[in-house]
């Protein structure tokens, strides 16, 4: 531990999980990480994770002073949030209570596509073998040697689900659980934590009648709110592997 840190500090208390929709709230500095890496004891800033990119935004000290950040990554344990001011920020004292404002514009087109690449994945049904999350774009990469996908159709049932205005939630299970229904997890290649002794389940539809699966991201808290989107490209990555990129905006005539 750094003479940085404050000596009760346990980790960041990481408030995104539990409340997506919270675009600004009070926290104290706990640590400097590096020369430019807030550390404080909560945030509602989402770290880079799961495909999904970290939050912007800015921290407002109680004069007024805006200190710009520019990223939101885990530490190097996974143990803490850390912020990243820009490079020529004067920096807050430790201790001191700020102000945290993400961008929420920017945060809530990344919540309607990282809900909207969940609905991709229930339509096409295979093990995903990477993905990332985009303001206005994302991918999907499916482990589906006979993709005889076509995007009209894809985008077609992907909208069905929005319109339908499921319910989005969140609950958690235990790792026992979890092993005893592998096909919650749907990544080829990431497996959920272990020793975690929780799961946190990100669920679509009335008792997950749509999709559970693991997953950290912040998400809409109805399908509805993903809006109008479609399949804007499908690609052959090698011998079993089919890219799909989703848009937003309406299906293309």
């Amino acid at each position: 531990m750094g003479e940085t840190e404050r000596a009760d500090f346990v980790g960041t208390e990481r408030i995104f999980q539990a409340d997506a929709y919270l675009s600004t709230m009070e926290a104290t500095l706990i640590r400097i990480e590096g020369e430019n890496g807030l550390v404080f004891d909560r945030t509602n800033f989402y770290a880079t994770g799961g495909g999904q990119p970290g939050d912007r935004g800015f921290v407002e000290q109680s004069d007024g002073t805006k200190i710009q950040i520019v990223e939101t990554a885990y530490s190097s344990n996974a143990r803490d949030v850390v912020m990243f001011a820009g490079e020529s920020a004067l920096l807050p004292e430790l201790g001191e209570t700020l102000t945290l404002h993400i961008d929420w514009k920017r945060r809530y087109k990344l919540m309607r596509m990282h809900t909207a690449c969940h609905l991709l994945s229930v339509v096409c049904p295979y093990p995903i073998t990477g993905a990332a999350v985009g303001e206005e774009e994302s991918r999907i990469d499916f482990d589906w040697p006979e993709a005889a996908a076509e995007k009209q159709a894809i985008s077609e049932r992907v909208m069905e689900i929005v319109a339908a205005n499921h319910p989005v939630f969140t609950k958690t299970i235990t790792e026992a659980e979890l092993e005893a229904t592998p096909g919650l997890v749907k990544s080829a290649n990431v497996k959920p934590p272990k020793g975690t002794c929780v799961i946190r389940l990100v669920c679509i539809g009335e008792n997950s009648s749509v999709d559970a699966q693991p997953c950290g991201g912040t998400h809409v808290s109805e399908t509805g709110e993903v809006g109008e989107v479609h399949i804007g490209k499908i690609e052959k990555k090698g011998k079993a592997n089919r890219r799909m990129r989703i848009r937003f905006g309406p299906i293309p005539a």
